[in-house]
């Protein structure tokens, strides 16, 4: 047996013994991730993206079933700031980058940033950031907690959050002026804005999740957005 293929078995019984006891090791918990999956599939759909750009991408399968629908797909992270001991994601290569300060010269159709930016203190450069990546008319989708009327700093620290606490990093909870900065600051256009109300109380992680959650008008009580923007 060649090196080559002494490789392949080690790692094919390497990656069966991990996927199995994770199987067995399952635990119920539900979160926000199919809202913004669906709107993400919804969105490329729509607008028939060829290149893609994942920022915080971290060890989810996103960008590999991306790149199952044929598309070409870039995965990034801040791996060295939000990541102290690494990680090594098993469905696709991820670029250690910094939004923020990206090192990336690449131009994309779509920018993907789902559930990232509220652990972004410096959201506002990083969104800057992301529509410098775009080519013409490109577009950004952008996923996190989110309240029309109210910006809260970090709303694991609040007295009630149901989890959190114990995170090294924030979780923004934006809101409409947000919005309308990384917007009105990029000459963007939003195209379309989903609100969602995933907890039953005021904010984030507040109160029980829903089961299922809703999909709300602005005025009624949500934690949660997902953003389809334009660039120029």
């Amino acid at each position: 047996m060649g090196l080559r293929s002494i490789v392949e078995k080690a790692f094919s019984v390497t990656v069966d013994y991990v996927t199995r006891r994770e199987y067995h090791r399952q635990a119920f918990r539900r979160n926000e991730r199919p809202i913004d999956l669906r709107f993400i599939f919804e969105c490329i759909t729509r607008i028939a993206p060829r290149n893609v750009l994942d920022v915080g991408t971290g060890i989810s399968p996103l960008p590999a079933l991306i790149r199952n629908c044929g598309l070409l797909v870039t995965a990034t992270d801040n791996i060295v700031d939000y990541w102290p001991r690494g990680f090594v994601n098993r469905h696709y290569h991820v670029i250690n980058d910094n939004i923020v300060d990206t090192k990336l010269t690449d131009r994309f159709d779509l920018v993907i940033c789902a559930g990232v930016l509220q652990h972004v203190k410096e959201h506002e450069r990083a969104v800057r950031s992301m529509f410098s990546l775009l080519r013409p008319h490109g577009y950004l989708i952008v996923s996190c907690p989110y309240n029309e009327r109210e910006y809260v700093p970090n709303a694991y620290a609040l007295p009630q959050a149901g989890y959190g606490q114990q995170s090294p990093y924030v979780c923004q909870q934006h809101n409409a002026e947000h919005r309308d900065r990384w917007v009105g600051d990029n000459g963007a256009e939003l195209v379309i804005q989903e609100h969602w109300q995933v907890f039953a109380g005021e904010y984030w992680t507040y109160g029980e999740a829903l089961e299922p959650p809703k999909q709300v008008h602005s005025d009624e009580t949500h934690q949660f957005t997902c953003m389809l923007l334009r660039g120029r």
